[in-house]
């Protein structure tokens, strides 16, 4: 079996420690504030940044890795491994030119290059997820074909939904319009958010109240996973309290055999604010 090799980019929200274990390589999206610019997950990680959100006078913004970031990780591996060939995943083309400059890297290394970069028409974890699994479908013995199957297949079958504590990072980033922000916000409407099937940031509710909304969330995932066994995991920006809150409460009404809290990253971070909480929910994985 060829060796194969994986690559993410920061916004998939994997910990070091898993990165480490299963080698895979990571390539930093980059946080802005005012003229201070930082690698997410690099030079600033998910607590730094909320503590300097929290007294910033300007929002940070967001750029994307270049080609040529792309290019030197790809080319550094195949100095590592000439024969290998890599799975690369990464942000939703829809929210990010992210993977476009994964394609544009490709086309600069030579023809023979075994290169398959993946749109995990997702973010956070939700990347997560897919990476993790591919790298464990390697680890069984699955060849290329096989597991960027078992990816396409996963990428349909979880359910990702989160809720905003305020909306002004959205309307700031361009996902929602000034007056919709400022009614949102008078009114203490909680959008309910997903991720459609083309990686697009999409409204599946609107809930006046932070716990119906959470109740809302727990009905749409009864409908989705009807007597399903399931894993999820919770992703949240600086407010592990109502993770643990959440967790508990999905833990009493699923069947739920594996859990994980996460943080969402600066750049993640930057585009939806503190205080939201998330839920990528998936069939029970087979381990």
């Amino acid at each position: 079996m060829s060796k194969i090799r994986f690559v993410t980019d920061s916004t998939s929200d994997i910990p070091l420690e898993i990165r480490e274990k299963y080698n895979i390589e990571m390539v930093p999206l980059k946080v802005h504030f005012g003229q201070e610019v930082f690698l997410d997950a690099i030079t600033i990680q998910s607590n730094e940044f909320y503590e300097k959100l929290a007294v910033s006078e300007v929002l940070p913004t967001t750029s994307q890795p270049s080609p040529v970031d792309f290019l030197n990780v790809y080319k550094k591996i195949y100095e590592e491994d000439p024969n290998c060939t890599i799975i690369s995943i990464h942000l939703s083309s829809a929210m990010s030119g992210t993977y476009q400059s994964a394609v544009l890297a490709k086309s600069l290394l030579d023809d023979e290059a075994n290169l398959h970069i993946v749109d995990a028409r997702s973010a956070s974890y939700g990347i997560g997820v897919l990476m993790v699994e591919a790298v464990k479908a390697y680890e069984n013995g699955k060849n290329t074909e096989e597991i960027l199957e078992i990816v396409a297949k996963l990428r349909q079958d979880m359910r990702i939904y989160f809720l905003v504590d305020t909306l002004e990072y959205l309307q700031k980033g361009g996902r929602i319009g000034k007056a919709a922000s400022v009614v949102g916000s008078l009114l203490n409407i909680k959008p309910i958010l997903s991720i459609d099937d083309e990686g697009e940031i999409t409204s599946v509710d609107k809930v006046r109240g932070k716990k119906k909304a959470i109740n809302r969330i727990v009905d749409l995932l009864r409908e989705d996973f009807p007597n399903t066994d399931v894993d999820m995991i919770i992703v949240h920006s600086n407010d592990i309290s109502s993770a643990k809150d959440f967790s508990q409460l999905l833990k009493e009404q699923f069947q739920v055999h594996n859990v994980k809290l996460t943080s969402l990253s600066p750049v993640i971070g930057t585009h939806v604010g503190p205080g939201t909480l998330g839920i990528i929910m998936r069939p029970r994985s087979n381990e």
